[in-house]
């Protein structure tokens, strides 16, 4: 784990007790991966392949469900794919939607989160390239080891450096974001408040949201482990006032400028040029302070993306409320 400077510091995960202040509350999330990615077949025998964005129990029969389409350009609305006793109805492609990849579908047989546990596989970023498809080893390590409830397309993989003896050295608050498929996209817009990541579902319990606000209210830092937790925490406060419980959704895109109200310090991996990720982590720790540590984090080998190493930084003065 790199820790930011000036001056930089390496470290490991496991040191994380020892550098942060004494009373930091840590924020965790805990969604467990679904093998979302799942092979599908039209009545012309014409193969596609779909990821599922919000996976959930309870889709089946009427429920109308979004995917990305593998060849969607050859997919018309009325087109039925199948996947075991699963079968899709496409619908029109224009069908409201803040994801601009996704497809809506009517489930028509079938339920969805069965099936892809049954026939699916874990959708790996498409930057680890797997000619046969993810392997044992991607089946234990997509996931971080205090994963609950399931939902996500994508592991929140600040939390796979982290194990349970660890994380009871701190003081921790679990919230849920289930990452969606829009995690992936690269920004391909001039005006980057102009890109999109799609929405992703907020799940805070009673017990978490009284903890962040409390730790709010007494001005402890606050500790984000990986960017969807500070997109769950600022997103609910932009659209709320103050970290609620239940259950809701975020399209937050952060972009520079950005003022966090909730997180701190963040504990992230090394992201791709030109994504949200590295775009949030730059407005949270400053744009030339963090590209600097991208550049030390090259030139001292550090291991970038999903199955990579961590950065801990603070938050910039201009970043503060």
């Amino acid at each position: 784990m790199l820790v930011v400077g000036p001056p930089h510091a390496a470290a490991h995960a496991a040191d994380l007790p020892t550098l942060l202040p004494a009373n930091a509350l840590v924020v965790v999330n805990q969604s467990r991966v679904v093998p979302a990615r799942l092979q599908t077949e039209r009545e012309d025998g014409r193969p596609f392949e779909l990821l599922l964005c919000g996976p959930a129990a309870g889709q089946g029969v009427g429920a109308t469900v979004e995917a990305w389409v593998r060849g969607a350009k050859k997919l018309k609305p009325g087109d039925v794919l199948s996947a075991g006793t699963l079968r899709l109805r496409a619908l029109q492609p224009d069908a409201p939607s803040v994801d601009p990849r996704a497809r809506a579908f009517e489930v028509i047989a079938g339920e969805v989160l069965p099936t892809l546990h049954a026939r699916g596989s874990v959708p790996l970023p498409p930057y680890i390239d797997r000619p046969k498809g993810p392997d044992a080893d991607d089946l234990a390590r997509y996931q971080t080891t205090f994963a609950g409830p399931e939902g996500s397309v994508a592991a929140p993989t600040a939390g796979l450096h982290f194990e349970a003896d660890m994380l009871a050295k701190l003081d921790v608050a679990r919230i849920v974001l289930h990452v969606g498929p829009g995690t992936f996209l690269p920004m391909d817009v001039d005006d980057v408040t102009e890109h999109r990541v799609g929405s992703e579902r907020i799940e805070i319990g009673d017990d978490a949201a009284a903890k962040i606000e409390a730790a709010r209210a007494a001005g402890r830092p606050i500790v984000a482990i990986g960017t969807t937790v500070v997109r769950a925490l600022e997103g609910i406060v932009a659209a709320r006032g103050c970290v609620a419980p239940g259950a809701s959704t975020t399209a937050l895109v952060i972009t520079p400028g950005f003022r966090f109200q909730v997180v701190t310090h963040l504990v992230t991996n090394f992201h791709l040029p030109k994504s949200s990720l590295l775009m949030l982590t730059c407005a949270l720790g400053g744009r030339e302070r963090v590209l600097e540590a991208y550049n030390h984090a090259v030139a001292a080998d550090y291991r970038f993306y999903s199955y990579g190493d961590c950065m801990l930084l603070d938050r910039a003065p201009e970043a503060r409320p």
